[in-house]
């Protein structure tokens, strides 16, 4: 007859299984870091903030880029949790690719950087989903600490901003304004147009055709009763649509 033997070294008790099990399952668990591209045309800059992030055990810096398509390659590349991006950088602004990539990826969260306060940007970096805006001026431990914040579902923004904000949202909820008639289609043709583009490369930039592209066009004159391009241009500046660079 067989029989099942248990080794004295393993006992037959629960009390001599209970320590077995604590030890398989008391390993520490490692916290998840979080993620972070930084995003700037000036290497001195990038270099200061991955010196800041550095001794931090909690972030890493997971990519550099030096203009706005790059962020935008990295971005899709990397999946980071947050994106430090400077407003202003070549090729493609801050603010464009905070727009493409909160259309592509949504859960990646952008805390804009600037040497400005950007004021008269603030309806699009508010329209961009942006999570925070801090001056390059900030203390890097605040800067830290609103990557933590930001990472957590918070936001954080610089007080002038923050002010500016709620005057904004305050002014959008009291009235119609001019800015408020145009969809967002609409808008997005506004800073193309603003931009120069064409209307076969904003078509190609936004996926309709030029011919939809020419019919908002024509919306958006008769909406705003404004018919040049060079007055479509000083409306979209005006509503902090477009960046207007600084040589």
């Amino acid at each position: 007859m067989n029989r099942v033997t248990c080794s004295s070294d393993v006992g037959s008790g629960p009390e001599r299984l209970v320590p077995a099990l604590i030890t398989q399952t008391s390993k520490p668990r490692k916290t998840a870091r979080v993620r972070v591209l930084l995003a700037d045309d000036h290497p001195v800059v990038r270099w200061g903030m991955s010196c800041c992030i550095a001794p931090r055990p909690d972030v890493v810096v997971v990519g550099e880029a030096a203009n706005g398509v790059e962020a935008v390659r990295l971005a899709r590349e990397l999946s980071p949790d947050i994106i430090l991006m400077d407003i202003d950088m070549p090729e493609l602004s801050g603010l464009e690719a905070a727009e493409l990539l909160r259309q592509e990826n949504p859960a990646i969260k952008v805390i804009f950087l600037s040497m400005h306060d950007c004021s008269t940007h603030l309806p699009r970096i508010l329209r961009s989903g942006a999570r925070g805006f801090l001056l390059k001026n900030t203390p890097p431990d605040e800067i830290v600490a609103a990557i933590s914040k930001v990472a957590v579902g918070g936001t954080c923004f610089s007080s002038d901003i923050a002010q500016q904000a709620l005057g904004h949202l305050a002014q959008s909820l009291g009235g119609d304004s001019e800015g408020k008639v145009l969809s967002r289609r609409e808008q997005e043709v506004l800073i193309g147009i603003a931009e120069g583009l064409s209307n076969k490369q904003l078509a190609a930039r936004l996926g309709i055709s030029a011919r939809t592209v020419e019919t908002h066009r024509g919306h958006i004159m008769q909406k705003l009763n404004i018919h040049s391009i060079a007055g479509l241009t000083r409306f979209a500046v005006s509503q902090g649509l477009i960046i207007v660079e600084k040589r």
